[in-house]
Parts: C-alpha cells; sequence; structure tokens
C-alpha cells in the first residue's frame, strides 16, 4: 500500500542565499555530533563554503526553532584539529600504540575487503561481528552491510542490550506494537490539531527528557504541554526540575521499578480504578494479573523502592483518574537484570487504565523503515541466520530484536565457542561509529583482552576514541552532519526528512564520508547485488519508494509526514490480517503474555532484587554501603561525544558524582574534592557534587568518561584515562533472565578519598 506523505509549505527552498551572502541549508541533524533527536537546522555557509553558524529551523514543526548547544555548537566538532580526516592503518601487533599509517581510501578499502572475505571464505561470515553504537542513522546501514555480507553478527557492544532494547521488544511482545507518549508530534500542525488532546498527565519514569531522550522525543514537549495542562508525575531518585513542577515525586531506588509498578497496579485495581470496557474488550489475563499484584501493598512497597506508601497510592490515582496519560520512560527501565518485567508491568498500566492508541495518551506511530528491526534481513541466508550467537540461550532476544546478544559474542571472541559450546571461531569485527570500551561495555580489560584475539578490526568515526585506539588496525574518517547526505526516519516518529550536506571539505585534501557512503561502496563489493545503486541519495529513494516520492523532492518538502488516526485496534490496522484488535496471538492486549510463557518466562511480571542490594547481599552493602545509579545525563555531552569540544565540555569539563548530604557526611566529603568509587570489581575516580536534590543513600554518576587531550596509550592515563575514569568498572556482565536488561542502574560501591 503507496503511504502518502502530508507535507508543509516553506517560504524558501532547502538551499537559498542570504542577503548578506551566506548560503542557507536546511536540513535535520540527526547523526554525530550531536544526539537522538534529528533537530530541524539551518546552516549557514560562506563564499568559501566553510561553516559559520547553525540556528534551528523556525518552520520544522519538530523543534520550531529551538536548538539546544549540542548543534549550536557543531562547528567546533566540525574544524577540529583532532578530526579524523584520511584513512589510516596500522599493524595488529601495534594494537594499543599511537603509530597509524596514512592510507587512501581504496588501501583501505582493498585491505578490508582482503581480510573480511578470507575469514569469510576460511571460517564462514559468521566468524566477522559488526558493531553498532547509539541508533540515530546508522542503525539501518549497518545492518544491511553486516546481513549482505553473510553475518547474522549485528552487536550493540552492551550487556543484555540495555538500551531501547528491552522496552522495544518487551512492547512487541505483550502489545505487537511499540508506543510513544502523544505530544502532537505526528500532526504537521501540531498542538492546534483538532484530532490531538492534550494529555492530563505526563508520568516522567526513569528518565530527563529536558536533557536527554529518545523514542523520537524532544524533551521540550513536555513543557509544551505542561504550558497546555498537563500534570506531572516523576519517577527518579533525583528530584530533577520536572519534579519541582510534579503533582508528586516518588524517588525510587534504583533497580525497582517492578515493584513500583506492580503496586500502583494494586491500587488501581483494588480500588476499582481501572478502565472496566477496555480491560474487558482488548486485554487478556486481566484476573490472572489481579490475583498476582495483590501481594504488592504500597506499604510493601515502600520497603523495597524507599518510596512512601501514602504518594505510590496518590501517584496510581492520579493516573487512573487522567483523561489521557503518557508514560514517558526512559532507560532506567532497560537498565536493570529485571528489565523485561518491569517494561512489561508499565506496560499493564497503559492497558488497564486504557492509555493505548488514545489522544493524549501512548499511541503508535507509522513508520516508512523501523530502524530497531534493520534493513535488508531477506539478504541474509536462512542458513547462515540459524549461527547468530546467543539466540539458542535468549528465544525472546532471537524473535524480538535484531542484533546478536552482546555478551555472547564477546564471549565467543574469548573461547572461539558459541553459547552451545560449539566452535564458533570469530576472526575479525567491524566497529561503527561507537565507543563501546568506554560507553556501553562493563569490564573494559575484559573486551581489550577479547578484543586482542581477533586477527583484524577495523572502524570509522568522527575522532579517534579509546575503543579505536586500543582494538582497530584500520579507522577511517567519518563525516559530521553537515558534511553528510542522509534520511530521518524511525525511532518513534510519523516524519520523515533529510541531512542535507552543506560543507564539503574536499578542496582542502579532507576526503571525509557518510556512513551509509562507507557502507554502501564496501557492501558493494562483498556482495554486489545487495547494492543496485550507485549513490546514496538512489538508495534513499529506493526507501521512499512506497510514498512515492524520490529523495530529492523529499528534501525540496521535508520534513514531511505520514498519514495518522487514533483507534487503530477498533479498524485492524494494527494487524498484518486486517483484524480489529492487536497484533499478539490473542488479538488482545496481553497482561499474561503468552509469548513469555512460550519463552520459558514469568508470563505475568515479576520482582526482583537487584543482584547486589542492600536486601539480597547485606553483606556487600556493610562493605559497600552507597546504591550507586549511573548514566547521569547533561546538557552538553551526549554519551562518550564531545569530550574534546572547549565549548562543550567547558560546561561539564570533569565526571562527577552527586551525592546527598547523608552520604556526604558520611564520608566526610567537600564539594570539588577528587573521590574513588570502588566495590569488588572495578574502581573509578569522580569530582564530588553535593546535591540535596538526591534522595538519602543513594549516589549518581555520569557516564562514557575520557580525556582526549591525555597522551593515548600511557601507564600514566590509562588510555585517554578511559579505565581511570570509567565507571563501567564497576559492572560485570550480567544479563536478565531474558537476554535483555543489565544492572547498569543499581550497583553498591563505596568511597575513598583520593590522596593527592
Amino acid at each position: 500500500m503507496e503511504k502518502k506523505f502530508q507535507t508543509i509549505e516553506h517560504e524558501k527552498p532547502w538551499r537559498y542565499v542570504t542577503e548578506d551572502g551566506l548560503t542557507v541549508t536546511r536540513g535535520s541533524a540527526w547523526s554525530g555530533p550531536g544526539c537522538h533527536l534529528g533537530c530541524g537546522i539551518l546552516l549557514y555557509t560562506d563564499e568559501n563554503g566553510k561553516l559559520v553558524k547553525i540556528e534551528g529551523d523556525p518552520e520544522n514543526p519538530f523543534n520550531k526553532g529551538r536548538l539546544c548547544v549540542r548543534c549550536l555548537d557543531a562547528m567546533e566538532a566540525v574544524y577540529h584539529k583532532d578530526r579524523l580526516t584520511t584513512p589510516m592503518k596500522r599493524d595488529p601487533k601495534d594494537r594499543g600504540k599511537d603509530v597509524w599509517t596514512p592510507i587512501t581510501w581504496d588501501e583501505a578499502y582493498d585491505l578490508i575487503y582482503e581480510k573480511f572475505n578470507g575469514f569469510r571464505e576460511k571460517y564462514g561470515a559468521e566468524s566477522v561481528a559488526f558493531f553498532q553504537g547509539t541508533g540515530r542513522d546508522i542503525a539501518p546501514w549497518i545492518t544491511r552491510f553486516a546481513w549482505s555480507f553473510g553475518s547474522p553478527n549485528n552487536v550493540f557492544g552492551m550487556s543484555g542490550n540495555s538500551c531501547y532494547g528491552p522496552r522495544v521488544a518487551g512492547a512487541m511482545c505483550v502489545t505487537g506494537s511499540f508506543w510513544v507518549g502523544d505530544y502532537s508530534q505526528q500532526f504537521v500542525d501540531r498542538y492546534d490539531d483538532p484530532n490531538w488532546k492534550v494529555p492530563e498527565v505526563i508520568v516522567v519514569w526513569g528518565n530527563n527528557p529536558l536533557k536527554s531522550n529518545s523514542d523520537g522525543l524532544y524533551g521540550h514537549w513536555v513543557v509544551d504541554c505542561m504550558k497546555r495542562g498537563s500534570k506531572i508525575i516523576t519517577i527518579d531518585p533525583q528530584r530533577i526540575w520536572l519534579a519541582n513542577k510534579a503533582e508528586v515525586h516518588l524517588p525510587i531506588r534504583p533497580g525497582t521499578d517492578a515493584a513500583m509498578a506492580m503496586t500502583m497496579l494494586n491500587v488501581i485495581i483494588n480500588e476499582d480504578l481501572y478502565d472496566h470496557e477496555f480491560v474487558d474488550a482488548w486485554t487478556y489475563g486481566f484476573e490472572e494479573l489481579s490475583a498476582h499484584v495483590q501481594e504488592w501493598t504500597p506499604e510493601k512497597a515502600e520497603e523495597v523502592t524507599w518510596v512512601p506508601a501514602d504518594k505510590i497510592r496518590q501517584a496510581a490515582r492520579i493516573i487512573a483518574a487522567a483523561d489521557g496519560c503518557v508514560f514517558q520512560w526512559g532507560v532506567a527501565v532497560d537498565m536493570q537484570k529485571n528489565a523485561v518485567a518491569a517494561g512489561h508491568a508499565i506496560t499493564c498500566i497503559q492497558a488497564i487504565t486504557g492509555n493505548v492508541d488514545n489522544p493524549g495518551g501512548m499511541i503508535c506511530p507509522d513508520y516508512i523503515l523501523m530502524y530497531f528491526s534493520g534493513w535488508g534481513r531477506e539478504l541474509l541466508d536462512p542458513e547462515k541466520r540459524k549461527n547468530r550467537i546467543g539466540d539458542s540461550k535468549f528465544p525472546m532476544v532471537a524473535d524480538a530484536y535484531s542484533k546478536a546478544d552482546a555478551d555472547e559474542v564477546y564471549r565467543a571472541i574469548m573461547t572461539g565457542k558459541n553459547e552451545k559450546g560449539e566452535d564458533h571461531p570469530m576472526k575479525g569485527a567491524w566497529i561503527q561509529t561507537t565507543n563501546f570500551l568506554v560507553n556501553t561495555a562493563p569490564d573494559p580489560e575484559y573486551l581489550i583482552e577479547a578484543f586482542h584475539k581477533l586477527e583484524f578490526v577495523a572502524a570509522i568515526d568522527l575522532f579517534m576514541t579509546p575503543t579505536i585506539m586500543e582494538l582497530a588496525d584500520v579507522v577511517l574518517p567519518a563525516a559530521s552532519f553537515p558534511e553528510r547526505q542522509g534520511i530521518r526516519i524511525g525511532d518513534g516518529v510519523q516524519r520523515a526528512e533529510t541531512i542535507n550536506r552543506a560543507v564539503d571539505r574536499r578542496n582542502e585534501g579532507i576526503d571525509v564520508r557518510s556512513d551509509m557512503q562507507v557502507n554502501r561502496e564496501l557492501g558493494k563489493r562483498f556482495n554486489p547485488e545487495a547494492y543496485p545503486w550507485d549513490n546514496e541519495e538512489d538508495m534513499f529513494s529506493s526507501i521512499f519508494a512506497e510514498t512515492g516520492m524520490r529523495f530529492e523532492e523529499v528534501r525540496e518538502q521535508a520534513p514531511v509526514y505520514l498519514p495518522f488516526e487514533y483507534h487503530k485496534y477498533k479498524t485492524g490496522k494494527l494487524r498484518p490480517d486486517g483484524q480489529v484488535g492487536f497484533n499478539t496471538r490473542t488479538g488482545r492486549i496481553e497482561l499474561w503474555c503468552t509469548l513469555y510463557n512460550g519463552y520459558g518466562l514469568d508470563p505475568l511480571p515479576v520482582y526482583e532484587e537487584p543482584t547486589h542490594s542492600p536486601y539480597r547481599t547485606p553483606e556487600e552493602y556493610e562493605q559497600f554501603p552507597v546504591v550507586l545509579t549511573t548514566g547521569s545525563r547533561n546538557w552538553s555531552l551526549f554519551h562518550s561525544e564531545h569530550r574534546q569540544i572547549p565549548r562543550m565540555r567547558a560546561l561539564h569539563p570533569d565526571p562527577t558524582v552527586l551525592v546527598p548530604t547523608d552520604i556526604a557526611e558520611k564520608f566526610d566529603l567537600a564539594d570539588g574534592e577528587w573521590v574513588v568509587l570502588r566495590n569488588q570489581f572495578g574502581s573509578c575516580k569522580r569530582k564530588v557534587v553535593i546535591d540535596q536534590t538526591m534522595a538519602p543513600g543513594i549516589a549518581s554518576t555520569d557516564h562514557g568518561w575520557w580525556f582526549p587531550e591525555s597522551e593515548g596509550r600511557s601507564e600514566e592515563d590509562g588510555l585517554f584515562g578511559a579505565l581511570e575514569y570509567n565507571c563501567n568498572t564497576l559492572f560485570q556482565f550480567d544479563q536478565g533472565k531474558a537476554g535483555f536488561g543489565c544492572d547498569y542502574k543499581n550497583m553498591l560501591v563505596t568511597i575513598d578519598k583520593v590522596e593527592e
């Protein structure tokens, strides 16, 4: 079925010249250096083609001209003296040493083809793993690259795939679709659209959307809705800014989200506050769920979550009474071993209150291409697909996720065997714009040992990173968003727009290439039939084919919007067979999940105490008496990016740990002093910030730290400082039973002062 775009009227074309002679290129910023969002931007270049200014595009309904510092200051990244600007190689025996030799693109491609193709012929395509970082606009291209090569082992290098994956896969199992909050983002006229309704309540659960967000959300939409009457509930161990505006704030102990959600279910069901009509007509297993949550009284939850019982009751009643409620949940739900159950319980709240596919509730956006599922699956031989690492151990991951299991892939690299104990030699790796050694993977020393067993590793990125310096043999220079073409699709959005090249530095002798250009050019060498296009624009046009538009037409009119309607479950538009209901085995939202039952998982949400906690391991808690949550976001940095950008770094120059006053007093800490966070697994250095917004007994630290200004690999700075300042040294690979989730955000530590 052809999908027709709705368009907006622009005053000027996608590229025009101002009165003072500057060329303006309209586009999107959905690639590095930046964040998840893909805001509408205006790129200003001078008569020499140099980027001189970036502004938000006021005609773009997504961000309405608003931009944060990450975009506004992108010039510093584009022209940074440390940008990778030419392919380089080194001998594998010199991994970890800064002894790179510049080579041409053709030489780099030849070397990568020779090595990877040799592995494919001798050991099978599955002997090469393809690693990717945070989604944005690289996800579809790298999956096609891996699958067209013949390898099923496309990998997100995080234990338990603990970011986005648990929420999406879990929602697909329970409801048949993925859901995002309704902020009118699906309408061209946004808040003025007559079909939209302001959410009465927005539950901000485990994220700080004003600083960082995904799922197609622009965080300030929450504030826009507040101005239009939305009430806020926040669930977070930190009293973030939104909590100061909230009806109720629940300072939850990290890792207890399932207990919190089941207690809310208890209150809503026992006080008869649920939506009887929706539950009776469109859910499966309500009686079982009702009986199952009876033990979770607010008083019991208070002991587990450290949140007063009356506050939990208050929040549950507000949610149940709301005429439209959005659940803005974040990676805190994903980053725990109990991630699947926590997400299941939250989804059950959405369902029994009728906040599914409704105005001002949770909606299912349409997609041109859902990047979570990848692109090019048909290219992978079914026999090769059977060799995807981890599938036999984690059937939910096998069915609901497009990636091989990271924990098992690393283990296979280390041991040469898959999860079944069968021989599975791993020989090569492709690392595409991911700094997993610093950002996502626990136990970095273990990864270093594993990757040094590989015979050949190639990488592509904007800058030299600790991951590349330590692990790669060839590195390719990636283009930033002002230097590339691309498309912004997927990720919970209803729109499509283009990333448009405004800067071309080849006249300076600098030939950086976009991820998708590199994937196409290299992919064509390995499998020409998978890449019939002569350029990226034609490749993008093939994705837009179902709309009847080409890349150039979308670029002229972008952003363009797919038609949208509510209550699709009533008209058969959520199911491929056209029947009413949801795309599940029962046709209903499965509170008692048949798929989970088939996978050997609990069909109802359950709570499991974190592996390391005050109650499960009290002897550890005596030795390590601080509950630590990690991944605290800030205004200027995005994961491990921007550390070398002067203005971004000036806004957040050092890795910090936020501690409440009770912890500060216990350890005699002062603002600004350096400390070591330590447990039985590792340690990392941090600067103390005494922060009264943190709940008692809980500390919070940011992630992804390294110091590009240091001298690379040495005993003194430990690989750009990455090993000395990496909070992931505090964790182990320890995923949940489903294969999703790992305790990144609930760990026990103690705090030692640094002796100068």
